[in-house]
């Protein structure tokens, strides 16, 4: 298995990409812990993992407050002895809106959940990765931050936040053989796409040449490559899984 005797800690675990890169994880021989802000989707996610012969805990977090990550980092050290693995995937979307009706608070709460949360784990989460000798860290960009769409430029910036920030902690955190990458989705089917209508979603659809919207199994297939042995050699890396948006 891929991942066998690792330890990996995935936000946004309770649906969507984050459920689907556990539930991968874990068949790869991952001992996980789910972290998301909705209780009963994470613990299903738990409950489903287990059911199938897997390891895996539940903790209740905000990915924005410090208090609430260093408590993440500290209960899944202390359930499994350490954390290889962490997946940055927790995040919010926003309905379209022209620069001059966001507001403020908005604003803060999209960069808070979107950039501000990598920023918190990576820092809780790397003595413990150095003690081990290495990690792996995985951040959730976006393709709008590659080619923006109008009226969602505090999404589209907090992105763009995400891919810079990857890179920057890539640069300093290769002498401690941690590798740092991020993935850039385009529109997948996940809850978090609940604001687009159908005809909204086929439009988008037509304009993917592969001709489909992502699965949120096309992203944790790619996050499982860069949790994995197989990709040594990439650290500071946007992989865009897109369907060829970005061509």
């Amino acid at each position: 298995m891929r991942l066998a005797h690792k330890v990996a800690i995935i936000t946004g675990a309770g649906s969507g990409i984050g459920r689907a890169s556990a539930y991968l994880f874990a068949k790869e021989g991952a001992k996980l812990a789910v972290a998301d802000i909705d209780d009963a989707g994470g613990e299903e996610t738990v409950a489903t993992i287990k059911a199938d012969g897997g390891e895996a805990i539940f903790v209740h977090t905000d990915v924005s407050i410090a208090s609430e990550v260093e408590h993440l980092i500290e209960v899944t050290k202390n359930q499994f002895g350490k954390i290889d693995i962490l997946f940055n995937n927790a995040g919010i979307f926003m309905k379209r809106a022209p620069v001059e009706s966001i507001e403020e608070s908005l604003w803060d709460r999209i960069h808070a959940v979107n950039v501000k949360s990598i920023f918190l784990a990576t820092k809780y989460v790397v003595p413990e990765m150095k003690k081990a000798g290495g990690g792996v860290i995985i951040n959730t960009a976006s393709m709008l931050a590659v080619r923006p769409l109008k009226d969602f430029c505090a999404y589209a910036s907090s992105k763009g936040a995400a891919i810079t920030l990857t890179k920057a902690l890539a640069l300093e955190l290769a002498p401690d053989n941690i590798r740092v990458n991020c993935i850039n989705p385009a529109l997948t089917e996940t809850p978090i796409i609940q604001t687009h209508s159908e005809e909204q979603k086929k439009a988008i659809a037509s304009a993917i040449p592969l001709g489909r919207i992502n699965k949120p199994e096309d992203i944790a297939y790619a996050a499982l490559y860069l949790a994995s042995g197989e990709s040594s050699m990439l650290t500071g890396t946007s992989i865009n899984v897109d369907g060829g948006r970005g061509i």
